[in-house]
């Protein structure tokens, strides 16, 4: 079955630490660029990062940017998400997203909540 499943998220303090998975199951994720996506209460998800199969070209939405870092284990068939120094406005659904490219598919995991509270 093809799906990607998300994990680390939870509660974490201003200032702290996260660190999120991505673990494929089903497909080889070696051929798909990967994206983090989040979406908080009452907004539209927003594309935090992104990363091409082979790593050369990553980017960031500028609210993430010198915090946030994308990197991938293709051998683990996983992307990984390390949130640093995190603020209150991180707080959100964080989904990861592989795509193939055009005519290939796109999958999506069903998320991992992050909540910043004191």
């Amino acid at each position: 079955q093809v799906r990607l499943v998300e994990s680390g998220g939870g509660q974490v303090q201003p200032g702290g630490s996260l660190r999120l998975s991505c673990v494929a199951y089903g497909f080889t994720l070696s051929t798909y660029a990967m994206s983090w996506y989040r979406q908080a209460p009452g907004k539209e998800r927003e594309l935090v990062a992104d990363i091409s199969r082979t790593s050369d070209i990553i980017s960031y939405v500028d609210s993430v940017k010198g915090r946030f870092t994308i990197s991938r284990d293709n051998a683990k068939n996983t992307v990984y998400l390390q949130m640093n120094d995190v603020n209150y406005e991180d707080t959100a659904m964080y989904y990861c997203k592989a795509r193939g490219g055009p005519g290939r598919p796109i999958y999506w995991g069903q998320g991992t909540q992050v909540t910043v509270a004191s």
